[in-house]
């Protein structure tokens, strides 16, 4: 309940800043365009819209992490949470309060991306609507890097390493743009180790109907999710005894 009435304030204050939300779900469709728009004139399957569509609908969930650190380091920076920590409330009941508004963002943008895919010819399917919700864990992952990052550096620096350093890691990482083979294998097995191509590959699996790399991909996903998610209270929990 507490972590409820937290939830409400927290999307209270991600609906006062609307044009990071824009920026957030405008950007990937703006991708996803410019890269079918290549698609037409290069015969590469790699743009083609089944490919395209699970990784750019993954790529716009790292501005998740940018919300959800900004809103951590932004009441750390006013001081909301050091009044807040008066509360009776736990470590996870913040960590909860700031993921429940964002999740339905999350989707929202899953939903855009891949409606706008099926306005550029993508075959409407049910498939599309068990990868859309995949999203929701995949969604945990980036939240959950947020939230950790939030608890431990300052505005400026989230700003940073939840905006530019992680999308940057995504899109080289997660096989949206290429072809992580084309790499080498060693770039390979490091991208296999981080959960962002996974992330890609579930909604690629199920697109493409090749259900039986699905688990193993659900797998990496949602242990990661779990331990970001594990961490991100602990380390909160270390900022309220800190206070």
């Amino acid at each position: 309940m507490k972590a409820l009435v937290f939830a409400s304030r927290t999307a209270k204050e991600i609906l006062r800043d609307p044009l990071t939300l824009i920026f957030g779900i405008g950007l990937p469709v703006i991708i996803l365009l410019l890269l079918t728009a290549i698609g037409k004139n290069v015969p590469n399957d790699l743009f083609q819209i089944e490919q395209l569509t699970p990784g750019i609908a993954v790529f716009s969930l790292s501005f998740m992490s940018l919300f959800s650190a900004q809103l951590i380091a932004n009441d750390r920076a006013s001081s909301m949470l050091a009044r807040l920590f008066t509360t009776p409330m736990t470590a996870a009941d913040y960590i909860i309060g700031y993921t429940l508004p964002l999740i339905p963002m999350a989707l929202a943008q899953g939903s855009i991306c891949y409606g706008v895919a099926i306005l550029l010819g993508m075959k409407a399917s049910t498939e599309i609507i068990i990868a859309w919700f995949m999203l929701l864990p995949i969604s945990i992952i980036f939240i959950g890097i947020g939230l950790l990052c939030g608890s431990l550096f300052n505005e400026k620096a989230v700003a940073g390493i939840c905006g530019g350093l992680l999308t940057n890691v995504v899109a080289w990482l997660s096989g949206t743009w290429f072809s992580l083979e084309l790499v080498g294998d060693t770039f390979q097995a490091i991208a296999y180790k981080l959960p962002f191509v996974h992330a890609v590959d579930i909604g690629k699996a199920i697109i493409n109907d090749s259900g039986s790399e699905l688990f193993v991909h659900l797998t990496w996903v949602l242990g990661y999710g779990a331990l970001l998610f594990v961490v991100a209270i602990l380390m909160f929990k270390r900022r309220m005894q800190m206070n």
